[in-house]
Order: structure tokens, then sequence, then C-alpha cells
């Protein structure tokens, strides 16, 4: 156990976690020069295409260090805000983490949240410094703000660079020299953490875990104590580039067990493993539930494809932990699920994942947070749909998840980036200026009005350089109305919004104008309203088709014309009450891109 050595990787999206890992394995001869490629530990196509990783990867390398050989246990794990539920299961697993600071963009909202998360576990940080060999770096300025932020010396500080290959070797002496080996005991009771599962079709759920105490063999029966299910341990190993089954696993470890499990629901993340003989009293403390801060309805294109969807979520929800779903059933689109996500990325990812993975094509409804209804008698309904929200006459009041949020920027985007704030009805909490020019401007603001293109907008008015960063502070009361959009009077409930009354006008009005131009005309005229309760704020009108009813009346008199018109529209009439409206995929998708 001594020549153990368990360590993450965290860092701010971008910084170029991934290629100092691929570095690592390549110096470690953890793989071959033949079966490297960039992005090594990344395994979906998702994650290649787009450059960013989305799920922590745990692999083992051997070292040699002064004639000894140690064992390090590497988590690759994500760096973008939507993902740091991934980040905080890696750093449970871990007693030490490498925090990487680009040298040319410095210390950033994620390096410190992810900095935060490692030290509240007591984990030993050796602070990298990456992509030195940049035309732009700075290493002496971003030195300094890592001695700041850290409070360590400024030779703690490791220079390197991923991509050129230098400072490997002192990163791994650093690995070695400073991060304590795990503590247990190998001979006392099992006890093991699962911190990560893969469903593999063939062979039922790969579980992930870190043993703690005791010793795991193969062929041993044992239980997972938090869903009381016994197994037998068919096969253990630890993770290489490809998995490589041990005859067993002692404390301080890091490895797999496949043990035929069919059933998504039988593995949860943060459970402890034991012996079903000699049973451990102590539970590992378990992770906190994650909480969800977007919800969406996804629905199948097919309304027969329902089970396929609810099989297809099951599997992905073995590999991403931070989704939660449950059934929810819509008159525009039959039966789905309403999901919850960390943030818009994780939505946009899991959607994408649902069709390449599991060939499923799905729509998706307007994006909404978890609101708190009020009612007279003083009771609390908490509304994930704005379908669930109670009459107003009902509720005494409404309140909504306000969030306090850190931006970090260049000092010259301060004016826009506060203006964007204030428009989305954040309020300024504080200003510090950590350089000469780079400020952190902490608000708080409704989690509503970040759900949409805030990123997007914050990225373009700083030129990409902002970063965000947030945590959820409760609940207030607010002023929000329902906004319902009516098709020739009959409400489309997938395509209402929670949104606050001073923008319900401009948003209803918008968003009418937006599907007047995706329904396709029809024989009959459609009117598109949007209401509040009973209010109607705004409309537009889809135009009929019609055919020209006077072809075959030259000249003659007026009335013999009118009795024609009077007749075609009786019949657009008769029609109107009997036709229905389909709704295009993109007039769903519509909303979410109002600008």
């Amino acid at each position: 156990m001594k020549r153990i050595r368990n360590f993450c990787i965290i860092a701010h999206i971008d910084h170029g976690k991934s290629t100092l890992a691929d570095r690592l394995l390549q110096h470690t001869g953890t793989v071959s020069d033949r079966d490297m490629q960039e992005q090594l530990l990344d395994d979906m196509d998702l994650e290649r295409e787009r450059g960013i990783t989305i799920k922590s990867h745990a692999i083992q390398m051997n070292y040699n260090y002064k004639g000894e050989e140690y064992t390090l246990n590497l988590i690759d794990t994500p760096g973008h805000v939507d993902f740091s539920y991934e980040v905080s299961r890696s750093i449970a697993a871990c007693e030490g983490a490498l925090l990487i600071v680009d040298s040319s963009q410095g210390v950033e909202a994620q390096t410190i949240s992810n900095l935060y998360l490692a030290l509240e576990h007591d984990l030993e940080i050796i602070p990298v410094l990456n992509k030195i060999d940049l035309p732009g770096a700075m290493p002496e300025e971003m030195t300094d703000q890592v001695v700041e932020l850290l409070g360590c010396a400024p030779e703690d500080v490791i220079r390197a660079s991923g991509k050129a290959g230098i400072g490997i070797d002192e990163i791994l002496e650093a690995i070695v020299e400073r991060i304590p080996a795990p503590e247990g005991d190998p001979e006392e009771p099992l006890q093991a953490m699962i911190f990560d599962s893969v469903f593999n079709s063939f062979r039922g759920i790969e579980v992930i875990f870190r043993v703690f105490n005791g010793t795991i063999k193969k062929g041993d029966k044992v239980k997972f104590v938090n869903t009381g299910k016994t197994y037998d341990a068919d096969e253990i190993g630890i993770l290489k580039l490809k998995q490589s089954p041990q005859q067993e696993i002692s404390a301080g470890n890091v490895g797999y067990l496949i043990s035929g499990i069919k059933n998504a629901k039988e593995v949860k993340v943060g459970d402890t493993i034991t012996h079903v003989q000699r049973p451990t009293q102590r539970m590992i403390k378990g992770f906190e539930d994650v909480k969800p801060m977007v919800f969406a309805g996804i629905y199948p294109v097919e309304t027969s494809e329902f089970e396929e969807l609810r099989a297809s979520m099951e599997k992905l929800q073995l590999n991403d932990a931070s989704l939660v779903w449950e059934p929810e059933t819509s008159a525009a689109l039959g039966f789905g699920f309403r999901c919850g996500f960390l943030g818009m990325l994780h939505l946009e990812i899991v959607q994408e994942r649902l069709e390449r993975e599991f060939d499923m094509t799905v729509i998706t409804t307007v994006p909404s947070v978890q609101f708190h209804a009020v009612m007279n008698d003083g009771s609390l309904i908490k509304v994930n749909a704005p379908s669930e929200l109670p009459e107003q006459n009902y509720t005494s009041h409404l309140e909504e998840p306000f969030i306090r949020t850190q931006i970090i920027s260049k000092a010259e985007f301060v004016g826009p980036i506060i203006n964007l704030c204030i428009d989305k009805r954040g309020e300024i909490k504080n200003q510090v200026y950590l350089t000469s020019d780079r400020v952190e401007l902490t608000f708080e603001m409704p989690l509503a009005e970040i759900v949409f293109d805030f990123f997007d907008k914050l990225k373009t008015i700083s030129r990409g350089y902002a970063s965000l960063d947030y945590e959820l502070i409760g609940f207030r009361q607010s002023n929000l109305v329902k906004l319902d959009i009516q098709l020739n009077g009959d409400k489309v409930d997938a395509l209402s919004a929670i949104v606050h009354r001073d923008k319900a006008y401009e948003w209803g009005k918008r968003l009418c104008e937006k599907l007047r131009e995706l329904i396709p005309r029809q024989m009959f005229e459609i009117a598109v309203q949007a209401s509040i309760g009973t209010k109607i704020i705004a409309r537009e009108t889809v135009k009929a088709m019609r055919k020209n009813v006077l072809a075959k009346c030259y000249g003659g008199d007026i009335t013999r014309k009118r009795k024609l018109l009077e007749k075609q529209k009786k019949g657009k009439k008769r029609m109107r009450q009997v036709g229905n409206v389909e709704i295009p995929q993109e007039a769903f998708m519509a909303v979410l891109k109002l600008d």
C-alpha cells in the first residue's frame, strides 16, 4: 500500500487535462505508441468531436521511481461547470489532485470551484502550470496567481506542457513524493466505495470502486449496503487501457467488479460494497444527491417508442449519474419523461447521446427550473413543469430559485457584463480586482434567467474570456406568471412557460411571431395566441390557403360573387371546428432559440 498513489486531474474547461493525461500514460509506458491517440481517455465520439470531457475516466499506471515500482491510479475529470458532479465523485476516491492552470489564461472560475471541492476532502494539491510553450504564455504572472490562490511557494508550481511533453517527469516525481499513500487495513472487513458504473451489453453492469479497507477476492460473495442486494464477484480487476483481471484487490486500490448485474437501479453511485460473511459496520459517507438545475420534457417522436426510450434512459443513467427523470404525459406530445439536468450543456449532451448511442429521435420541450408555489393555506408545492402550476386563485405567491454566480473576466468587459446581468434581473453584490486587469464579479440572480442563453451571451460579450461558476442559494418570492400558447383556442401545454410578469408580454409576442413563421398553412385560418390566465396578450394569424371560387364568374352581378364567397367562408368555419394543427418539431426548438 505504501507504493500506491490515487490522484485526479482538475482544471477549468480547456486547460489541457486530457492532453496531460495522455502524456503521463505515454511516459509510464501504460500505452504503446501504436495505441496512442489524442484524448485517449475520452472514449465517446461526442467528447472527441467537441474536444471536451464529459465522463471521468480511471486508469492505472506503473511508475519506477528510485528503483521502486509505484502504482498510480489516475482519474481524468471534466472541466465544464455542468459536469462538476463527476468531479466531486472522482475527488472522493483520491488522496491528491493535480490542479492545472493554463499559463496564458490563468486562474478561472471553474479552477477555483474545483479547487474548493478538493480542499473540502483534504486532498494534497499539486499545482501545474500547463501550456508554457505557447507564445502567449505568461509563466511569471500566472505563477503569482496560483501562489496567491493556494498559498504555496513559487517553486512548488510545476511548469509543464502537455503537448510538448515538458515537465512530465517532475509531475510524476511530485505525485510520488507529495501525495500521501492511502490509509487503510487490508485485514479489516471489506469496505469499498462505488464511484462509477458502466453499462456493457454483454456482461451487464461494470461497477468501478475504490477499496478503503479489507481485500476483495475473485469469487467472493459481496453485498451492496444501500440496496441490500448480494452478488458473486465473478470477475474483479484493475483498469489499464483494457481491463486486466486480478485474483484480489486490497485496500487503497481502484478496480472494477463484474457480477452480471442486469438491472440499472441496483447500482447506486456512492454505495458501499462489503462481504456477506464479514460485513463492515461503517458505511462510507457517499455523495449528496445531485441537485438538477434545469428541467425539460423528453418525448419520443413516435409514441410507440415510449418503452424503448425508457430502457435507453435507464442505461444512460448508469453512465451519467447526474441525470434524474420521471414519466410524465402531455396533451400535445403523448407519453414522455420529465428530466432534470445540471445545465443546458448537459441537456444538449443527453439529447445527442440518446440519438447516437440508442438511435432514439426525441423532442425536447422548453427547459424550465423548479419553482415553489405557496398555496393560500400555507402549504408548498414543487413545480417542475408549467403544466403542474396550480390556478392563480389558489396560490398566494410563487418563489423561484436564486443563484450566486461568480464571473471572472478581463477588466475591459466589466460594463457589458454588468448590463447583461442586470438585464437578466441580477443584482451585483461584489466586484474584486484579482490582478490589474482581471475582475471577479459576484451577482445574485434568478436561475430561470440563465437557463437559456446566458452563457452564450456572456462568452460573446467577453470574446470568450469570461468564465462562470454558480451555486444555488435558495428560493425567493417573485412576480411570476404562467404564459400559455393557444392554437385556435386549444392550449399547447408543451409550449407553456413560467416567466416574470415584466417579460411576459415581450416573450409572448416574440413567440407568436416565431410560431406564425413555423406552423405550415392549412386550408383554414389558425389563430396563434399567447395568454396569461384568461387574458390574451398577443396574437398572430396564420392565413388560410384558399381556392379562388370566383374564377368562374365573368362580370355579372356582385350578389353572385358574394354568395360564393359566403359559401366558402362557411366551409372554412366548419373546417376550423374539426381541423387540428400539426406542430412541427422546429416549433418546439424555436422557443429555445428566441433571441
